[in-house]
């Protein structure tokens, strides 16, 4: 608490406080665009913030990343689009609310119900993160290696539909990473004698090729095959009293934050996860459960809370462990990064008014989402109809700036382009980009972590299994990766005989 009312002055300055609007702002008009996503604004932010304080570029950060899930829905309700992929649950009775001729009244459950999420998530990152720095103050060589290959684990197997896929996107990333001057003998390896790759790819390029590049290209194709669609705007007059919803949904926002923040917490799993989990038991829980998924406000608040409450949550062992949560937690690891602060108990003790001024920023803005969502509903529905081949040479060329921006170097616009070129082919042949973006920052981590180990245990591999933390996130990564296995098992046994 202390930390926290040391940094609350800093945050409400004027300027962190402008950030946050526009970050906001700008967030729930990405999130409505379908195919824009919240990664893909942060990733083409972080090159632009470089000259920024910390505090403000996280705050336009985290009004970009609350804003843009809830931004999610408007599409989801209106058009049956998510606008975000953790928005699909959103559209099992947003659009049907729609439909009734309530899309109104979905639109304030939506922002309601994302503001709730938020708010709660900013609340679990502030409650959680501090002890788990105190515990992660216990953790040597051995352990943080073990961490590394939990999160890699996990990314690469509860994240998408293919284990294979998520392993051959995690070694893709190890690849990259291992590109550059080895941090332990200083040999260069993989740099072609290219003065260019000594120090590695730059993780901001990386992600800006990955992120940005990608979604311009498919909505230039969908441009081409779709016609601009048509929103129906006498359909937004707001009708629901705040009152009235917190009367009727406050059971759901309580089951649906602590789905979404259980969730955020575990590594791989995502707002989409916590979503679809969220409206299931909402729908399980249901006196009528045949009105889900023709209607029912229940479930629509159920989604979108729990979508939300996955954002600060994902944060929780990004800032602490190092271990992002999801892909847009491994974006602001970047922009961390960036601005030469490194995540882990350092993050909280020699900077902690900006760890503790970011966690408040999450929560304003989720504010913020509430007030701009509920009463620019109507304005942010035009946004729909913008032209999407006016949008795309719009986003690469942010990206071309962003990342020559950050050493003026014609070599890093080429990586992007090439790095946008490998993400468009890994969307189209549907392997995830998350695990390979995690695996990169994950990567170099548990090498240096394991040669350390290794080093202080004279070669002694008993060395990483010499303390109880290490013997848990051993089980629990064998757990993690032998659970698909585990459910398939199940499956079939739960199958009558034929």
């Amino acid at each position: 608490m202390e930390h926290l009312l040391s940094a609350l002055p800093l945050v409400l300055q004027w300027h962190n406080i402008l950030a946050m609007v526009i970050g906001t702002i700008g967030g729930i008009a990405i999130g409505a665009l379908p195919g824009l996503t919240a990664t893909m604004g942060v990733a083409i932010l972080l090159p632009l913030t470089f000259t920024l304080e910390p505090l403000t570029a996280l705050a336009m950060v985290s009004g970009i990343y609350n804003g843009a899930m809830f931004g999610g829905a408007i599409p989801a309700i209106l058009l049956r689009i998510p606008g975000t992929p953790s928005a699909i649950a959103t559209t099992f009775d947003g659009y049907p609310m729609m439909q009734k001729g309530e899309a109104g009244k979905a639109l304030e459950i939506a922002v309601t119900s994302s503001a709730v999420g938020g708010m709660v998530s900013a609340l679990a990152l502030m409650l959680f993160a501090p002890p788990l720095v105190l515990v992660a103050l216990a953790f040597g060589p051995a352990e943080y290696f073990w961490v590394a290959v939990f999160g890699l684990v996990s990314i690469a197997v509860l994240l998408g539909d293919s284990v294979i896929k998520g392993l051959l996107s995690v070694c893709l990333g190890l690849f990259l990473g291992t590109v550059g001057v080895d941090q332990i003998t200083g040999v260069e390896r993989f740099t072609f004698d290219s003065m260019h790759l000594v120090g590695g790819f730059e993780i901001v390029v990386l992600l800006t090729g990955l992120y940005a590049i990608p979604p311009a290209l498919i909505m230039a194709e969908d441009a081409i095959r779709q016609s601009p669609p048509q929103v129906a705007q006498a359909l937004l007059q707001r009708s629901t009293r705040l009152l009235s919803l917190c009367r009727t949904l406050w059971r759901t926002w309580t089951r649906a934050s602590i789905i979404g923040v259980v969730i955020g917490i575990i590594p791989g799993a995502g707002g989409n996860v916590a979503s679809f989990l969220s409206w299931n038991e909402e729908k399980r829980t249901a006196k009528d459960p045949t009105r889900f998924g023709d209607g029912a406000p229940e479930g629509l608040a159920a989604s979108e809370c729990a979508n939300n409450a996955d954002n600060a949550a994902a944060l929780i062992p990004a800032l602490t462990l190092g271990v992002p949560g999801n892909a847009v937690a491994a974006v602001i690891l970047g922009a961390l990064l960036i601005h030469g602060l490194r995540p882990g108990p350092e993050l909280f003790t020699q900077s902690a008014d900006v760890a503790y001024g970011f966690m408040l920023e999450l929560f304003i803005t989720s504010v913020m989402v509430f007030f701009l969502g509920r009463y620019g509903a109507p304005l942010f529905v035009h946004v729909l109809r913008a032209p999407k081949p006016l949008l795309v040479p719009m986003i690469i060329s942010l990206a071309v700036i962003g990342a020559y921006s950050l050493r003026n170097s014609i070599f890093d616009i080429w990586a992007v382009f090439g790095f946008g070129l490998l993400g468009y082919a890994m969307e189209r042949l549907r392997i995830p980009l998350a695990p390979a973006v995690i695996a990169l920052i994950l990567g170099p981590m548990a090498e240096s972590e394991l040669r350390r180990a290794l080093i202080i245990g004279q070669g002694d591999v008993a060395a990483l299994f010499s303390g109880p933390i290490s013997i848990i996130l051993v089980v629990l990564s064998v757990a993690v990766f032998a659970s698909p296995v585990i459910r398939r098992v199940v499956a079939k046994r739960r199958q009558p005989e034929t």
